[in-house]
């Protein structure tokens, strides 16, 4: 069986100078995660992935109970008519644009920033819905959106006893 070597070497039996990436893993592996962490969350709003990009993911909460379902979305700095929410059979959607402009004058600069960026999340709805009895709400930069399931859900809906052994 033919024997490998792990460092090349050259004809005349010398071991070829390593190159820079085995002189330092650490180093090479942490470049590759910062890349691995930017292809994956480039196209979003993470101040963790090392650069501010166009739009922006809102942090939602979603409870479900026994006779709803209840979704929060954080949407700070935006109002009710810049958000549209909408409703299929199998999840619930929440679309928008943030736009946002800062301007700032003092007596010896002048300062203006503008953000814009849409975004949109979707929810899926694991049961039936009420879609007469859907109710969005806003307030203080929070949207709130409760979906009552249907009373077929709720019947068909049962309770299982949890035993020890």
């Amino acid at each position: 069986m033919a024997r490998k070597e792990i460092v090349p070497r050259r004809d005349s039996g010398k071991a070829v100078a390593p190159r820079r990436e085995w002189a330092y893993p650490f180093e090479t592996f942490r470049k590759e995660m910062d890349r691995l962490v930017e292809d994956f969350f480039g196209g979003f709003d993470m101040p963790f992935a090392g650069r501010r990009t166009e739009g922006f993911l809102p942090h939602i909460d979603v409870v479900d109970t026994d006779k709803e379902i209840k979704v929060s979305a954080e949407l700070p700095g935006m109002d009710e008519k810049d958000v549209e929410v909408s409703l299929t059979k199998e999840a619930l959607s929440i679309r928008g644009e943030k736009k946002e402009e800062k301007e700032e004058k003092g007596k010896d600069y002048y300062r203006s920033e503008r953000f814009y960026g849409s975004f949109s999340r979707t929810v899926p709805l694991p049961v039936q819905i009420d879609t007469g009895k859907v109710v969005a709400t806003f307030k203080k930069g929070v949207l709130t959106v409760r979906l009552p399931k249907s009373k077929q859900t709720i019947e068909e809906t049962k309770k299982v006893a949890v035993k020890a052994e």
